[in-house]
């Protein structure tokens, strides 16, 4: 089930919602509701539902996984309660190596085969493939965040109903924000919303539908057409603009299920961390990572970076941990080469900065002239993330630096790219880049602090809402790219 579906929109939110305020007020007329905690239970029961909705085997996969992670984190809290460290690290140590087995043998074990078949170790024809539960990458990193917050003694494991609401709430589970369990667990004694939090909450979706359903999806449809003449001819200007149309694809797509679940959250109280901060108007790699998915690379930090030393044993091997934490990053999107190869170019880059940053030349560059690099390092690495196999990235990029001709060329970038597609790839150029100046954010400022031009500000979001609303009920569904990460 999508955010952005009719079902959804229609019938499993609404729903949702009404059933758990009612839930709240009944736990507030009666004790016994509040200690069955009956309102959580009914967001665990919905979570399930929203999860399964692709099929049974999802919701008991899910549940299994739930009741594994919750006995895992009790133990190694009973044991580091007990002080007994050596049967903690165990006790995590086991809960780590499932977790990743799990999700190498949903994920990657394929990709391993095909790989060992390449290298002459097992025989080319040898496959082995499951299909992989939806969200696997963000349900195993969020389920080895809370037992390494435990084992650390960042939060405590709480009881199972905890875990499960942890590890199930909708808003989150299939694409994130990753959020880490010790800023969770916090939040769990939460209180209803109020009409503040609620507004920005509709607001946030609203956005973040727009950006979905107006942008994103009329970027992939163009995209997809031009991916689909590729092998009978295009011509490089519309390679180019294929580029930057899966450039802006991307972010909106990504940053627009973000805003949609954080917005979610905040109407049943939770406030979820923000997980983009318009990454193109970096000025390095190292800028744009922590302005682009921000809980993944959180999550990184936290359990990768700092645990293999961080910055603290010298600058060799602070370069290494960067390096390894982005290769790792390529790897957690996919099970193919084009990831590693995106992962690493980051890495590299993030390790030339971390040597640079403080050079004379270096800092005396315009901050325009590293604003262009760092966009086009983001802008050609975009289409190594996007094409699955090694050929389709030479092929591609070879069309865009001229050296793949065709003889003949039925479709040019005139009908690719009409007076729609470039009015709506304008939007997005300013939505990305103006929108996230300082001086956008003083006229936001000013605008929530004067009454009249607030509710001019949430007309205009409610005519938004509605221009979506027209955009889902006449368009196809399109599915989140970020649903098979």
């Amino acid at each position: 089930m999508s955010f952005t579906s009719l079902i959804f929109f229609f019938v499993f939110f609404p729903l949702c919602l009404a059933v758990y305020y009612c839930a709240e007020l009944l736990s507030r007329k009666s004790g016994v509701f509040s200690r069955l905690r009956i309102k959580d239970i009914v967001l665990i029961i919905a979570s399930l539902g929203f999860y399964g909705w692709a099929g049974i085997n999802n919701i008991l996969f899910f549940v299994l996984f739930i009741v594994g992670v919750y006995l895992a984190g009790w133990m190694i809290e009973k044991f580091r309660g007990g002080n007994d460290k050596k049967k903690a690290v165990i006790s995590l140590s086991a809960g780590i190596i499932i977790l990743m087995g799990l999700l190498f043998g949903y994920k990657y074990i394929d990709f391993a085969f095909r790989v060992a078949g390449q290298l002459g170790i097992i025989k080319n024809d040898l496959q082995f493939s499951i299909m992989a539960p939806l969200g696997i990458s963000f349900i195993t990193f969020s389920a080895l965040s809370y037992l390494m917050d435990i084992y650390r003694r960042d939060a405590k494991a709480g009881n199972f109903i905890d875990a499960a609401l942890y590890l199930s709430f909708f808003p989150k589970v299939i694409s994130g924000p990753i959020e880490l369990w010790k800023n969770f667990s916090v939040q769990i004694t939460r209180k209803i919303p109020d009409t503040e939090q609620v507004m920005q909450s509709i607001n946030r979706i609203a956005i973040g539908m727009a950006k979905k359903v107006i942008l994103a999806d009329n970027f992939g449809s163009i995209i997809s057409n031009i991916q689909s003449n590729v092998t009978t001819g295009i011509d490089g200007w519309t390679a180019w603009g294929g580029a930057l149309l899966y450039m802006l694809q991307i972010y909106y797509d990504f940053a627009g299920y973000s805003d949609i679940a954080i917005g979610l959250s905040g109407l049943f109280g939770f406030r979820l961390k923000e997980n983009f901060n318009f990454p193109y108007i970096s000025k390095s790699i190292t800028e744009f990572w922590r302005r682009w998915h921000i809980s993944l690379g959180t999550w990184f930090r936290e359990y990768l970076y700092i645990p293999l030393g961080g910055n603290r044993k010298g600058t060799i091997k602070t370069l290494r941990n960067l390096f390894i934490v982005f290769l790792f990053t390529g790897i957690w999107h996919g099970a193919g080469w084009n990831y590693i190869l995106w992962g690493v170019i980051n890495g590299l880059c993030v390790v030339f900065e971390r040597c640079v940053r403080d050079k004379k030349w270096y800092v005396k560059i315009p901050g325009a002239v590293k604003w262009f690099v760092t966009m086009f390092i983001v802008f050609i690495s975009w289409e190594i993330f996007r094409l699955p196999y090694l050929s389709d990235i030479k092929q591609y990029l070879g069309i865009m630096l001229g050296q793949v001709n065709f003889e003949y060329i039925d479709l040019t970038c005139l009908y690719f790219f009409d007076k729609r597609a470039v009015i709506l790839m304008a939007i997005g150029i300013i939505g990305a880049t103006l929108l996230g100046s300082k001086y956008c954010k003083k006229a936001e400022e000013m605008v929530n602090r004067k009454p009249a031009l607030y509710i001019v500000q949430e007309l205009g979001v409610f005519l938004l809402g509605i221009i979506v609303v027209l955009c889902m009920v006449n368009s196809t569904y399109s599915p989140f790219l970020y649903f098979q990460y």
